[in-house]
């Protein structure tokens, strides 16, 4: 059948970002999916929160709170997956983000703290996970880039720009690591997060997010997690070196934030 496609029985995936939002919701998923999980954040709480619901499921769950920036901490995190779990198959870089900043704010050390964040982070944990991937049978990486690298909106250019570059790492890891690793990412757009509480939360910038958006509507985690569970598993099988848009179908966000000028 085609859904045994889509099993991830005996496999080992580790999810950073995972205490809430697309994280958890991936972390479940893939769970879902039967897949052991071991997830890193910064809450404890959160994270002890997601691990319940992996349980719950009958799969195993590791948890390590820790402070992502941290490139050292993002590399153990992989080694301890790897020796509690017994292995690692699927890494998913979600971690990310940066506030959005006028053009004259966004100072050099701004734009190198969005890059860190966004693309160091998830070429630390690769690298640190990849050996462990080839001592086994190989596996999938899957980053998590944004809509905004590949189109403009005011206020993004530190977010953006560093998206953009995670969606290119993604297609040369790909061709370094291949044929036994495969690297895809998911360009999502606007989704129903706690990062995106302050401004979905205004009703007039939230209903222009809706009516950039063909579908009409925001994103729900459930929908990237979904994707994300696709390229992991046999279903994403022939996949690699490509972005995934899961955007609802937007081109150019039109989103003002209500920023001053520069």
């Amino acid at each position: 059948m085609i859904l045994d496609a889509f099993k991830l029985d005996g496999r080992v995936a580790v999810v950073t970002g995972a205490g809430r939002g697309i994280g958890a919701a991936t972390a479940v998923a893939l769970a879902e999916a039967g897949a052991d999980v071991a997830i890193a954040a910064r809450t404890a709480g959160q994270l002890d929160e997601v691990a319940g619901r992996i349980r719950a499921l009958g799969r195993r769950a590791v948890t390590m709170p820790c402070d992502l920036s941290d490139l050292a901490a993002v590399a153990a995190f992989a080694d301890t997956a790897a020796a509690e779990l017994g292995r690692i198959d699927i890494v998913v870089n979600n971690v990310g983000g940066t506030m959005p900043n006028t053009f004259m704010t966004t100072s050099p050390d701004f734009l190198e703290s969005a890059f860190r964040f966004n693309v160091s982070t998830a070429h630390a944990l690769s690298q640190a996970a990849v050996p462990h991937m080839l001592a086994g049978d190989g596996g999938s990486i899957v980053n998590i880039s944004s809509m905004m690298g590949r189109t403009a909106g005011r206020g993004f250019l530190a977010y953006g720009t560093a998206k953009a570059a995670l969606a290119h790492w993604t297609r040369l890891a790909a061709t370094d690591l291949a044929p036994r690793v495969r690297v895809n990412a998911i360009a999502v757009g606007s989704v129903l997060t706690s990062a995106l509480d302050v401004v979905a939360q205004q009703p007039e910038i939230r209903a222009r997010m809706e009516n950039a958006t063909p579908l009409g509507r925001l994103g729900e985690p459930w929908e990237i997690a979904a994707a994300i569970v696709y390229l992991c598993s046999p279903a994403g099988g022939y996949v690699t070196g490509k972005v995934l848009e899961v955007d609802g179908g937007i081109e150019s966000p039109n989103l003002e934030l209500g920023l001053p000028d520069l």
